[in-house]
């Protein structure tokens, strides 16, 4: 089992000390596509997943999520957070045992997501309509303390939409003090994704590098080589690669991705589950 870098009552002092350096961004990455965000006291969690429930769900099936990352943290200890997002449906983005207590310790919450999934997120969150921020490609909300957040598509092989045409999949550019960070979510390099994302001027992209393997029914994401290309089509201060070491037959080394920087000449950091970036502006 991979052992975080720090964990529980440790993450939780060093997010308390970073919160001394108001004049830094903060990031943390929490495992899979989790990351804590912290702006000048102000908290936004991007698509946590902080619960063993795929791994219980699916230990006597034919497609176990055998968890190699130890949790990072559990929710109810997050008792701080602004916004929360959930990039789509897939359970470790949108996971009932993650939210859940992460509203019970946070009233005031609110949760971002496609609004396709406006009733799943619904019922595995437990918050209330008014809580909870459909968007669909395209759309700006400014919510919690200045926080605005712009919906990109996504395409998790495909940029799939429901019957009224709202977005399944979505990336979100986040825009906070002098701060804009890309999440991607989950999703592959479709044509247009650069061009629509460089006027944005994006500081910090977060992205997955497991790629896909259709014989193990993974599919739908950036492989390492090529979320180092998107980077730098981007030109960001600073790439972090993300949803791998979480499961054992959806993962990747990030080596591929670090050669692929190194050539290109584009800023990285492999962050281990539990570990903080920092920079100012």
């Amino acid at each position: 089992m991979i052992q975080p870098l720090l964990a529980g009552d440790a993450l939780l002092a060093d997010v308390a000390a970073a919160r001394q350096l108001p004049g830094q961004l903060h990031v943390w990455w929490l495992g899979q596509s989790g990351f804590l965000v912290q702006w000048q006291g102000r908290h936004l969690l991007f698509d946590p997943y902080l619960s063993d429930s795929l791994t219980r769900k699916y230990a006597a099936t034919d497609k176990p999520h055998v968890r190699l990352t130890a949790q990072v943290i559990a929710p109810e200890q997050l008792n701080f957070v602004d916004v929360v997002t959930a990039s789509h449906s897939h359970t470790d983005h949108l996971d009932p045992e993650t939210l859940r207590p992460l509203v019970a310790a946070n009233p005031a919450l609110v949760l971002v997501g496609p609004e396709a999934i406006r009733e799943t997120a619904r019922e595995r969150s437990g918050l209330a309509d008014a809580r909870f921020v459909g968007m669909t490609a395209g759309q700006v909300a400014t919510v919690g303390p200045g926080f605005e957040v712009h919906a990109v598509p996504a395409a998790h092989e495909t940029l799939a939409t429901d019957e009224l045409g709202r977005n399944l999949y979505l990336g979100f550019v986040v825009k906070v003090g002098p701060w804009t960070l890309y999440h991607a979510g989950d999703t592959v390099l479709y044509p247009g994704l650069a061009e629509l994302l460089r006027p944005f001027r994006v500081d910090l992209a977060l992205l997955p590098i497991n790629g896909r393997a259709p014989e193990r029914r993974v599919s739908g994401n950036l492989s390492g080589r090529e979320a180092a290309q998107l980077a730098a089509a981007l030109g960001v201060r600073c790439v972090v690669p993300c949803h791998y070491e979480m499961f054992s037959f959806n993962t990747a080394s990030p080596a591929e991705f670090v050669e692929t920087c190194q050539h290109l000449g584009q800023p990285c950091a492999v962050l281990r589950a539990g570990e903080r970036w920092s920079a100012t502006r």
